[in-house]
């Protein structure tokens, strides 16, 4: 059965659900910081609203959540707006409201014993490692934008970041969720529990379905030690292949102590160079490709001693050919800023087609090489920006105007720039969505290059769970 299609919503219907939310609940078109919710970070799309409801309660979401299903009125969800996917911003179709989840920003509760912490879905990132730190533990999920995203974003797309390899994505640092369904009941599912097998999780369900299930408002978080030691170090490296190489040399030696393992292609210093041209790169040499691993444990374990060794070994079996290990957190941070910089830079240079890609660790090597020659028979004068997270097999596979021309100048390539890279990832067994989910964007790729028995039963489930089809319309799922 097909959903009704949405209405537009009329004059009576914004006073009905802006009203209980109180002063500053909710901004109307033209009122001050209104724009900044139709647009993202890219810029290559502007989104519609009714309004944005801005609700600082559960029960307040689910009073909206209930009232717009009444109505049949779209909700489009923000957290922190950091998506890349056009996600949280819609433009065609009976215009929506948008449902911000900013001032629900209250860390219920910091649980140690238990290793855990309840945050709602305002808060950022960065402010639960804060909360972390503060009980001596560690809330391990990094990423570039950890000062503005947000945790029922983090969840809603299954966020990775750059300690995977060690810890895992969103959903594996997530014991429960509270949430609100399309119909307006809760799930109250926030318990500190590791082993729970009481029927379907749906935790595991709403984690990942970027809205479109229901609307996380609340979650449980798994906190760890903190490490007594960090070992940073950034090494050239003489090819991808040695950087996987290397990587597997460094988790036979060292196990899990090794926590981030970033690759970096030249262009990505290049541009950085290009903006901070005060900026010193610790690698004189200017390498084609370097990592950046670090690599963490216990105190007084003789970690710094340990990897020394195992790095100078690896030096001599040519996995490695220049390198600096951080001596002080000054330096550790530098080698990080030179990693989370990347992203800052590629938005300013301003790209023709971004990718995020997963592959098997043992295919990164051929689908940068793969990649890079069909990009270059679409057009030799694009340039590629290669990084990410080699530890999860998860690359950031960015494509550039020529030198002296704009990201408008080759929009005609654009589709085939994303078609021949996104075919190169599915052939080696890839995915064309790594950790930045599907959103709007790439909803016609999911419909060419996913199972269909996996398409169908999406679409089962949120015909069940949202009938009306109101949660984030028009995202994830192809038509």
């Amino acid at each position: 059965m097909t959903a009704r299609p949405l209405i537009e919503p009329g004059p009576d219907d914004i006073p009905a659900l802006a009203g209980p939310l109180g002063p500053g609940g909710a901004l109307m078109p033209g009122d001050d910081g209104f724009e900044r919710y139709l647009h993202e970070p890219r810029d290559r799309w502007r989104g519609r609203a009714a309004c944005v409801l801005r609700p600082r309660t559960t029960g307040e979401v689910a009073g909206l959540v209930a009232a717009c299903n009444a109505r049949r009125i779209g909700i489009v969800p923000v957290s922190g707006g950091t998506g890349l996917v056009a996600g949280q911003i819609i433009d065609k179709g009976a215009t929506p409201v948008i449902l911000s989840l900013e001032r629900m920003t209250r860390i219920r509760a910091v649980l140690p014993e238990d290793g855990a912490l309840i945050a709602e879905a305002g808060v950022t990132l960065s402010e639960v490692q804060a909360a972390a730190a503060a009980a001596g533990r560690l809330y391990p999920l990094s990423m570039a934008s950890e000062g503005a995203c947000r945790v029922g974003g983090n969840l809603a797309t299954n966020a990775g970041g750059v300690q995977v390899l060690r810890y895992g994505n969103a959903r594996d640092l997530c014991l429960g969720v509270e949430a609100v369904m399309a119909d307006g009941s809760v799930h109250h599912g926030l318990k500190a529990l590791r082993k729970d097998n009481t029927g379907y999780d749906l935790r595991h369900l709403l984690i990942g379905s970027e809205g479109t299930l229901g609307i996380i408002t609340a979650a449980v978080l798994k906190l760890f030690p903190a490490p007594g030691e960090v070992v940073t170090g950034m090494l050239a490296v003489p090819s991808p292949a040695a950087a996987v190489a290397l990587l597997h040399a460094l988790r036979d030696r060292l196990g899990d102590g090794v926590t981030a393992f970033e690759l970096i292609g030249g262009q990505g210093p290049a541009f950085i160079q290009r903006f901070h041209p005060d900026w010193h790169d610790p690698l004189a040499g200017k390498p084609d490709w370097r990592v950046l691993v670090e690599i963490t444990g216990p105190a007084d374990a003789g970690l710094a001693e340990r990897a020394e060794t195992v790095l100078a070994g690896l030096f001599e079996e040519g996995l490695a050919e220049d390198g600096i290990l951080a001596s002080s957190g000054q330096q550790r941070d530098a080698m990080w800023w030179l990693r989370e910089t990347i992203p800052e830079a590629n938005r300013k240079v301003g790209a023709v087609s971004s990718h995020d890609i997963s592959v098997p660790l043992s295919s990164i090597p051929a689908f940068i090489e793969e990649a890079g020659r069909a990009v270059a028979a679409i057009d030799p004068a694009l340039t590629v920006n290669c990084f990410g997270h080699v530890g999860d097999g998860n690359l950031h596979f960015n494509v550039f105007p020529a030198p002296g021309r704009s990201r408008a100048d080759h929009d005609p390539v654009r589709p085939a720039v994303k078609t021949a890279i996104h075919e190169t990832a599915h052939r080696l067994g890839g995915s064309i969505s790594a950790e930045h989910g599907i959103g709007r964007l790439k909803r016609a790729d999911l419909a060419k290059f996913g199972d269909p028995a996996k398409l169908a039963a999406m679409r089962a489930i949120k015909a069940a769970l949202d009938p009306n089809g109101i949660l984030n319309p028009g995202a994830v799922i192809p038509d």
